[in-house]
C-alpha cells in the first residue's frame, strides 16, 4: 500500500466488545515489522537490540530478485544453485544471521522481475519464462535452508517463511492489471500473478518441501476494478477470485494488507461505499469477514497472514497522520480485532521508524530521529 486517497471524515468508533479477545480468537499470533529500510540497510547492531525489547519475533524482509540492489543481476549460468557466481546474497546473509542471534524468525517476499527476465519490462512485469523464477525460489531456499554453508563456511541461518511478491492487484507492483482481448477488457494481474505464486511455491518446495511455509495473495486493500484509468487496480476480493481461476494453488497461507481509508477510520470502521451506494471494493479490518469468507469458498480453511499494517502520525505528518496517542490506540485495536480470527497466524507492522523525508511513510514507533512514540510501549505489551 502507498498513501491513501483524500481524506474521508468518518467517526472513530470503537466498538469494545467487538474486539475483545475471546476463546475463539487466535491462540497465538506472530507479531513483527516490515521495515526494509531499516532492517535491511540499516545499523544492525542498534536495530535488533530494539528489535528483541519490542519481542518482535518476526520480520519480513524483501528479496529482491532484480533490479537496483537485486540478487541477480544478470542471467546465472546454473539458476537454482544459491552459489552461482551471478547472485549476490551479503545484505541478505546478514539480516538472517543477526535474526538468527536474536531469536527472530524472517520471511522473506521475493519481489521484482530483473531485466534479463522480461527484456527490461520493468521490475513490476512478470517474467517470460515462470521457470526462471521457480529456479531462483529453488536457489533462495536452498540458501537458507539451515544446512548450507557460505563462503566463510558459516552454516546460513534457515528461513521458514516465504511470500510470493507484494501487492499484485497494484500497478506499482504488477502490471499490466488489465488488457483488452476480443474488444473486452479482462483481468490480466490474476493471471499473471497465478504463474508468480506457482513458481515460487514450486521453488521453495523443491529444496525444502514441507519445512517452510508460503504465503500468496499478499494483495493491497483497494482496487477500483476500472480497466483504462490512470492507475486501474484490480480490488482484493476480485484478484483472489481471479488467480484462483487462473490455477494458484499450493500455498499455506493467504497474506492481505488490510489499510484503513482514512486516518479518521479506526481499525473497526468499515470502508465507506462505492458509487451509487454499491458495496465497498476496500477490505480493512473494518470488513475484514468478507475476506475470510471468500477465502473459505475458494481454498477452505486456509490460513491468514496480516504481513503489513499501520498508521501514520501527525506529527510529522499533517495530511494523513493521526495524533501519536490515537496510532498507539489504533494498533491495539487492530491487533486485537487480527486475534479474534482463529486463521489469523501474523500481524506485522509498517515501520519500525520513520521514514526521514516527510512525503514517505511515517508510521514507525519511533520517529525519524528515534524518539519513542506511543505506540512503541503498545507494541512491546501486545501479548499482555
Amino acid at each position: 500500500m502507498r498513501r491513501g486517497a483524500a481524506v474521508l471524515a468518518a467517526a472513530a468508533v470503537v466498538a469494545a466488545l467487538l474486539l475483545a479477545p475471546s476463546a475463539s480468537g487466535s491462540r497465538y499470533l506472530e507479531t513483527g515489522f516490515f521495515d526494509d529500510a531499516q532492517i535491511l540497510y540499516g545499523n544492525p547492531d542498534k536495530l535488533f537490540p530494539t528489535l528483541r525489547t519490542l519481542n518482535t519475533q518476526v520480520i519480513r524482509v524483501n528479496l529482491i530478485w532484480g533490479g537496483p540492489n537485486g540478487v541477480a543481476t544478470r542471467r546465472p549460468a546454473n539458476a537454482s544453485n544459491p552459489s552461482d557466481p551471478a547472485y549476490d546474497w551479503a545484505t541478505y546473509d546478514r539480516t538472517v544471521f543477526f535474526a538468527a542471534t536474536y531469536g527472530i524468525k524472517v520471511v522473506y517476499s521475493i519481489v521484482n522481475t530483473p531485466p534479463w527476465a522480461n527484456a527490461a519490462a520493468g521490475v513490476n512485469v512478470v517474467p517470460k519464462s515462470a521457470l526462471d523464477l521457480k529456479r531462483f525460489a529453488q536457489a533462495a531456499a536452498r540458501r537458507y535452508d539451515g544446512t548450507y554453508r557460505g563462503a566463510d563456511g558459516r552454516v546460513i541461518p534457515a528461513v521458514r517463511y516465504w511470500l510470493a511478491w507484494n501487492e499484485p492487484n497494484n500497478p506499482i507492483f504488477l502490471k499490466p492489471q488489465f488488457v483488452r482481448l476480443n474488444g473486452e477488457w479482462v483481468f490480466q494481474s490474476p493471471k499473471d500473478y497465478a504463474k508468480i505464486c506457482n513458481a515460487i511455491v514450486d521453488g521453495v518446495r523443491i529444496s525444502q518441501q514441507r519445512r517452510a511455509k508460503v504465503g500468496c495473495g499478499v494483495t493491497g486493500p483497494r482496487g477500483n476494478n476500472q480497466p483504462g484509468t490512470a492507475r486501474s487496480s484490480v480490488a482484493p476480493l476480485a484478484f483472489m477470485r481471479g488467480m484462483k481461476l487462473a490455477g494458484a494453488r499450493g500455498f499455506d497461507a493467504y497474506a492481505h494488507h488490510p489499510y484503513y481509508g482514512a486516518p479518521a477510520e479506526t481499525p473497526a470502521t468499515p470502508p465507506p461505499p462505492g458509487r451509487h451506494g454499491n458495496a465497498p471494493t476496500a477490505v480493512t479490518l473494518g470488513n475484514f469477514d468478507l475476506l475470510v469468507r471468500e477465502l473459505t469458498r475458494l481454498y477452505g480453511n486456509m490460513r491468514i497472514w496480516i504481513t503489513e499494517y499501520g498508521y501514520q502520525t501527525n506529527p510529522p505528518d499533517p495530511i494523513f497522520g493521526v495524533t501519536w496517542a490515537k496510532q498507539a490506540q489504533y494498533l491495539r485495536l487492530a491487533w486485537d480485532k487480527s486475534r479474534l480470527h482463529r486463521r489469523v497466524d501474523m500481524f506485522l507492522w509498517f515501520l519500525i521508524q520513520d521514514e526521514v523525508r516527510l512525503g514517505g511513510w511515517q508510521s514507525g514507533l519511533l520517529t525519524s530521529t528515534g524518539r519513542k512514540k506511543p505506540a512503541y510501549t503498545t507494541f512491546l505489551n501486545l501479548r499482555d
